[in-house]
């Protein structure tokens, strides 16, 4: 299998890493397996001939026009990690020139990924519209009102759709080059990420801030405060409009377009965090936290999490 890793100049140094040295690791166990699949030829591939990562390092990089087509290219995230750098960033000339040639290589029938704000990369060529994604989860309401046609969900560590695969924040590049190698080989997959201690993690929502997302947007952001102080009395979207000074039809808009959730979703978000943080932090029994948070017992709490979280009390307490 040929990788190509479309690397361009300010790349995240742990991205850029996380997925050269994922790679190489499945290539070295491989010869352990009793049917080892094809080796995997990666080649660091560049729009321009001098690169260097965001850390200052030097990266030898093949010409685009001089590499062979790959059967997957992957972009690693930029070193650009906060939406107003980001946005300077994605409006350089060799961004341009890496559209191009992702446009080409997944014409030639190439699986294209990336991860953290590599997927912004990847956005920008449009080959994501009308497909599933995921990113950096407090870059997801930059993405949304960017990339409105792609069907975000800032949730997942992990989306595959259609001849793409995207990955969210930092340490994700490990679960992408991991699932492009599951691709290959599953039992190489599962080897590779127990010699790299990774655990399977399918969610980020565990380490999604609420109140750096709300930030985006002053209505958003008066919708978090009122709701973080309304916990434990229950969700009245009326009450959240008056609140806010805006009409529901208004707040439900606004949320969704910053957010991609509803109001009511959201504020389960801002239970499930202050939750969490109980759990870490107090020994109050789960019906105890459970009524700070506006439930009448446990058992929905215990629910809750483990549809939001993927994750059970005992865990979360145990990972405190």
């Amino acid at each position: 299998m040929r990788i190509h890793l479309l690397v361009l100049d300010g790349v995240f140094d742990l991205g850029l890493a996380a997925l050269t040295d994922t790679l190489s690791t499945a290539n070295a166990l491989a010869g352990s397996l009793e049917q080892p699949p094809a080796p995997i030829e990666v080649t660091l591939v560049g729009v321009r001939r001098r690169v260097r990562t965001a850390q200052g390092l030097t990266v030898p990089v093949v010409p685009v026009h001089g590499a062979q087509n790959p059967d997957v290219v992957l972009v690693p995230a930029l070193g650009a990690k906060m939406p107003d750098t980001l946005a300077a960033r994605l409006g350089r000339a060799d961004v341009a020139d890496a559209v191009v040639a992702l446009r080409r290589w997944s014409g030639a029938g190439a699986l294209a990924g990336a991860a953290c704000t590599g997927t912004f990369l990847l956005a920008e060529s449009a080959l994501l519209d009308g497909q599933r994604a995921t990113t950096s989860w407090w870059l997801a309401p930059m993405f949304r009102q960017r990339y409105p046609r792609v069907l975000l969900d800032d949730s997942r560590m992990l989306v595959n759709s259609a001849g793409f695969t995207t990955a969210g924040a930092a340490l994700a590049h490990l679960d992408l080059a991991l699932c492009i190698v599951r691709n290959c080989s599953p039992k190489l997959a599962a080897m590779a990420a127990r010699y790299l201690l990774v655990e399977a993690r399918g969610s980020q929502a565990e380490f999604v801030i609420p109140d750096h997302l709300a930030h985006a947007d002053p209505v958003v952001e008066r919708f978090e405060s009122w709701a973080r102080q309304r916990l434990a009395h229950g969700f009245s979207l009326a009450q959240a409009a008056v609140a806010t000074g805006t009409s529901e039809r208004t707040l439900a808009r606004r949320l969704q377009g910053v957010l991609g959730r509803s109001p009511l979703s959201y504020f389960q978000d801002l239970r499930v965090e202050r939750a969490v943080h109980l759990l870490r932090t107090s020994t109050d029994s789960v019906d105890q936290i459970a009524a700070q948070i506006g439930y009448s017992d446990g058992v929905t709490l215990r629910a809750l999490l483990r549809r939001k979280l993927g994750r059970g009390v005992r865990e979360l307490r145990a990972g405190g």
